[in-house]
């Protein structure tokens, strides 16, 4: 053992005399091969201590070429699967790291062996760690790494993110990426680089494609948005998802994608968005194969009051299916939140029909007590969904929206100049009236 341990040290100390005798003369392809076989020979000899020594040492050496340090860290990342226990594998990616840290042209190999190591502390419960460790690296300012790269490894600091539950930190990192950037048409053919342009680099094969990655982005921004009950933000994600072409082309896929945009419409409150992508999915030919859904969103649309404990019975079974479907269930909330929309709806729909009701007329068409009633009212009126006035001694609710000075003057103005039009037209029948019966006289 003493003795191969001697003669591996032999042909180190003689590679280095060749390595440092290239490096001297500026030979690129002289030291790197030089390099290269010294980092070769601990390999073989399954010394990994000489290998991390070797590593930090060549790459501290005096004028070291930019080139022989790239090929290096290169080199040593094929032996990291190699190596034969968990111990050495994490001493060797932290030692290619040290190597590589404030090196501009080895960040992308750096980037790499971070994601690594993060994998590897987050297979032994260490999320915390791995998360830390994956937001050193910000990957958007490294312009030769691929778009599909970059994208897979800012999903991979949103979920880490997530997993430990730092969700300010999650919306800060998603923000780096642009829904845009998944738009772009892969089948156009790649322009070839201009002279003094920056060369991107082919990302890895156990990269995703674009459109899985828009995939993996849609489902962690779900994640977050489940976490604040932003049910608008996490339908418009499920849509997003739902427009993915492979996902179109498969009824096992879209369809459950389907149904959940549905829920999260009913389940979003009623705004101008909601209301836009309401419309938009009834139109839907797709929806036409879960009719079920269908007549739901349709009796959202529909001016009529919708009777809760009917809606509930018929649905119940649909609601609770969610839980096996993707995405999993809707939320602990959801029912409750649910009964609170349906009752909005009919608040709405009684303030078109009516501009006067008293509070126990409204209770009865809620379904509801009266303190309940003028509640739901208020949380409306509150949140300017709509304009209401309640006289509490006599119990009456008013849904006319008091006018001010200037909008009354309009009016009026509006009014007679609408009268005298009727006047001068009324005036003109008459004066032609009176000619023709003139003209028939005469004759």
């Amino acid at each position: 053992m003493e003795g191969k341990n001697a003669n591996l040290e032999a042909a180190i100390d003689q590679l280095l005399n060749v390595e440092k005798q290239m490096r001297f003369a500026g030979d690129v392809i002289g030291t790197k091969k030089a390099v290269s076989d010294i980092l070769q020979l601990c390999f073989e000899a399954k010394d990994w201590k000489s290998l991390n020594e070797q590593i930090v040492n060549l790459s501290k050496k005096r004028g070291q070429l930019k080139q022989a340090v790239t090929a290096m860290v290169q080199q040593a990342m094929q032996y990291i699967d190699e190596a034969p226990d968990l111990e050495t594998r994490i001493e060797l990616i932290k030692t290619l790291n040290t190597v590589s840290a404030g090196k501009i042209y080895v960040e992308i190999e750096r980037a790499r062996l971070i994601r690594r190591l993060a994998k590897i502390k987050e297979e032994q419960g260490l999320i915390a760690e791995a998360a830390d460790l994956m937001q050193e690296v910000a990957v958007e300012t490294f312009g030769a790494m691929a778009k599909t790269e970059k994208i897979a490894f800012i999903l991979e600091q949103v979920r880490l993110c997530l997993d430990r539950q730092d969700y300010v930190r999650a919306q800060i990192l998603s923000r780096k990426i642009s829904p845009r950037v998944f738009e772009v048409d892969t089948s156009k053919e790649k322009k070839k680089p201009k002279e003094g342009d920056n060369v991107v680099e082919e990302p890895p094969a156990d990269i995703p494609s674009l459109l899985e990655l828009k995939r993996i982005y849609y489902e962690l921004m779900i994640r977050y948005y489940f976490h604040n009950n932003d049910y608008l933000e996490i339908c418009r994600c499920y849509k997003a998802i739902y427009e993915i072409p492979s996902i179109r082309e498969d009824p096992s896929q879209w369809i459950p994608v389907l149904r959940k945009i549905c829920w999260y419409l009913i389940l979003a409150p009623h705004d101008p968005m909601q209301s836009s992508l309401l419309n938009s999915t009834l139109e839907d030919k797709n929806l036409s194969e879960i009719p079920k859904f269908k007549l739901l969103l349709k009796q959202l649309v529909t001016m009529e009051v919708i009777q809760w404990t009917s809606l509930w019975n018929l649905y119940k079974d649909e609601f609770e299916n969610e839980k096996n479907m993707l995405g999993g269930s809707l939320g602990d909330k959801a029912a409750e939140d649910l009964r609170m929309r349906i009752i909005e709806h009919n608040i709405l729909v009684v303030s078109k029909y009516y501009s006067r009701i008293t509070l126990k007329r409204l209770a009865e068409l809620l379904c509801l007590t009266i303190q309940e009633a003028e509640k739901h009212l208020s949380e409306m009126v509150v949140s300017k969904a709509l304009v209401a006035k309640i006289d509490r001694p006599m119990g009456i609710v008013c849904f006319q929206v008091a006018k001010d000075s200037n909008e009354i003057l309009n009016s009026w103005a509006s009014n007679l100049e609408k009268l005298l039009d009727l006047v001068e037209k009324s005036c003109h029948q008459i004066h032609k009236e009176t000619m023709v019966h003139k003209a028939a006289l005469k004759v």
